[in-house]
């Protein structure tokens, strides 16, 4: 990104210079963040005039900065000042629009003053902003390295809000809700039930849910409550809802995951479907152009090589149920090679192989791999690496729960991305929220267990 001017002596009346871009939902987002301006016209997603429709209008001043763009980098460049600007705007600008902003140099003045015409159109030609420029030209040439201005990232999910919308037309996901019994677990199952994600069957303690709903000011009127109060026979209850097709998902509520999971597991009156129960987090990571799932970060603590494969196993059915046809693996440890010291380098290597023969179908793997050269391509090439996964993951598996869970939290208190968290494995999508996850978090496993459920019951 380098920048040539034209000084104030080498300006020619007639002279131009243009820019193109396509205005973009993020750029209205980083204007009302750096301007203040929140006025709900200009933000992407918000009815400013209460129509019913998202209006998704550029901001005028927004529409101008790309005159200042063309005046800064191009005609006459670095160095140059602003004296003046007039604006004249003639129709509105929305997000997807491509725009491009053209100066004229009219006049030259006193002082190397400099005046510009200035316009910004359409891709179609349609005219949406005109005016005039008045700069103080740069005295002598300059260039200009722009490539260490540092980059923006915002904190949207825009991964999440995909989900959402395909989780929408699905019929509500009949959920055993159990222990629901303080603020944050309640609320989250009636905020699903509210987007129709989810149809709560409340297990628990009658008092102490209506204590919670009181609390955070919640009408129970027609919801299900069964009243267990032992948190132990609430979730016995839940498998058995589900057992008798009354219920096609469960949800945590205010209880250890080990009490929530332990009837499950019963050989004779659980959830056992062929494979171990894993944790998968679905992680939507600012700046990342795909979801990232991280597995197994809650359950299984060691995981022997049989474990690992029904957990990548079940990582790639979740990853297929999302709308990732072939999803790709990373197996993760400290290094790329295998090191007969570092046996997690050897399950990934087993597990490599195990695809490659078709005993893990649905998603390529490659292992073993490390952080960086999983996820990032440059770091890949850097090492060496070819392979159809290495520096494009969509899919982490930890060497043990330790790393699985310190991944996925940095990934959430450093790198700001939001996580869904179920399990899969059982018979039904079990929905594992954290006691600080936020609404988004579990509006987002809930519809991840609505679409994998989805998925489970469409034949082929």
């Amino acid at each position: 990104m380098h920048f040539d001017n034209t000084p104030f002596d080498r300006l020619t009346i007639g002279d131009t210079a243009e820019t193109t871009r396509a205005c973009t939902a993020d750029d209205l987002y980083v204007f009302a963040r750096s301007s203040g301006n929140r006025n709900p016209m200009h933000l992407p997603e918000a009815d400013g005039d209460l129509d019913g429709v998202p209006e998704g209008i550029a901001p005028m001043l927004w529409v101008a900065s790309l005159v200042s763009e063309v005046l800064g980098n191009k005609l006459p460049g670095p160095g140059t000042m602003y004296r003046s600007q007039t604006l004249t705007a003639h129709t509105a600008a929305r997000v997807g629009d491509t725009l491009t902003a053209r100066v004229t140099l009219l006049a030259k003045g006193d002082g190397r003053l400099a005046r510009f015409s200035t316009e910004v159109l359409r891709e179609d030609g349609t005219l949406i902003l005109s005016g005039e420029a008045e700069v103080i030209a740069p005295d002598r040439p300059q260039s200009f390295d722009g490539s260490d201005v540092p980059d923006l990232l915002l904190r949207r999910h825009v991964h999440f809000e995909r989900l959402l919308k395909l989780a929408e037309p699905l019929a509500p996901l009949r959920t055993a809700v159990v222990a629901p019994e303080e603020a944050k677990s309640l609320g989250g199952a009636l905020l699903a039930l509210s987007h129709t994600l989810i149809e709560p069957i409340l297990l628990g303690d009658p008092a102490r849910i209506e204590a919670a709903a009181d609390e955070i000011g919640a009408d129970l009127k027609g919801i299900r409550i069964i009243p267990i109060p032992e948190n132990r026979l609430a979730a016995a209850r839940a498998v058995a809802l589900v057992r008798e097709g009354r219920a096609d998902a469960i949800m945590k509520g205010h209880l250890h995951t080990d009490v929530l999971l332990h009837p499950m597991l019963d050989s004779d009156t659980g959830l056992r479907a062929g494979r171990r129960l894993s944790h998968i987090f679905v992680m939507d990571v600012p700046g990342l152009k795909q979801l990232l799932f991280v597995t197994d970060a809650a359950i299984n603590i060691a995981p022997d090589l049989k474990t690992k494969v029904d957990i990548v196993q079940n990582a790639i059915d979740l990853a297929r149920a999302l709308g990732i046809e072939e999803p790709k693996v990373g197996i993760l440890s400290a290094v790329e090679t295998v090191n007969f010291a570092i046996p997690s380098t050897m399950d990934a290597a087993i597990l490599s192989k195990m695809a490659e023969r078709g005993q893990i179908t649905g998603g390529a793997v490659d292992g073993p791999l490390a952080m960086d050269n999983a996820v990032d391509l440059e770091a890949a090439r850097t090492k060496g690496l070819t392979s159809v996964v290495a520096g494009k993951a969509d899919i982490l598996v930890a060497p043990n729960l330790e790393a699985g869970n310190m991944l996925a939290k940095e990934l959430s208190f450093i790198a700001h991305a939001a996580a869904a968290g179920v399990v899969i494995g059982a018979s039904c999508p079990v929905i594992l929220n954290s006691r600080s996850d936020d609404d988004e978090a579990r509006l987002a496993s809930c519809a991840v267990a609505a679409l994998y459920h989805a998925r489970a019951k469409t034949p082929g």
